[in-house]
């Protein structure tokens, strides 16, 4: 009769092969540094997605937990007690800013891995002329596309990076401005 799907491989059937390949061919245009530079993005990304997991679910129950303690306080006008509340924004400030700088990092090294991969790019180009000779571009194509396309992932990257760090930067420090508000009206 004919194939059945569980003779075709999963990967097929899931249409990953070809999302592979395409992948792969991409990054043998761009040369190694290119895989480096996804090393980075990747990194970077699962950086911004802890942070943002953080933002959603762990840092309202640590929210609710110190207004509670604030709250729950007989004495909210001491010096001891507003050096307790000083230390509790201190300790938001420092987990709402954590990984923070290192993905800000990140995205900073994007564009220089693009412009490492331009000049690997045009040394190969130039390698190419002086071994083959500038009259033929089809030799040339290789390395010029090995030294455009990091330049461009590069750029790609840190633009998303810089878009999604102000954004982080600016949730935070929201969260810390109104946890500061909430502790300081009681």
């Amino acid at each position: 009769m004919g194939s059945s799907l569980f003779e075709v491989p999963l990967l097929q059937a899931a249409g990953f092969e070809g999302w592979w390949y395409s992948l792969q061919h991409f990054m043998s245009q761009g040369g190694q540094l290119l895989w480096w530079l996804a090393a980075v993005v990747v990194v970077s990304w699962l950086l911004v997605v802890e942070r943002v997991l953080y933002l959603l679910i762990t840092y309202p129950k640590q929210k609710n937990h110190w207004l509670s303690q604030w709250n729950a306080r007989q004495d909210q006008t001491s010096w001891y007690a507003h050096a307790l509340r000083d230390g509790w924004l201190s300790e938001a400030r420092i987990a709402l800013n954590q990984n923070l700088n290192l993905i800000k990092v990140l995205v900073a090294i994007c564009p220089m891995l693009g412009l490492l991969g331009t000049v690997t790019g045009m040394i190969s180009v130039f390698d190419v002329m002086a071994t083959q000779g500038s009259s033929q571009p089809r030799l040339m194509a290789s390395g010029i596309s090995l030294a455009t396309l990091p330049t461009m992932a590069g750029m790609v990257a840190a633009l998303a990076g810089m878009f999604v760090h102000a954004r982080l930067s600016k949730a935070c420090h929201l969260r810390e401005l109104k946890l500061e508000k909430l502790l300081r009206s009681q």
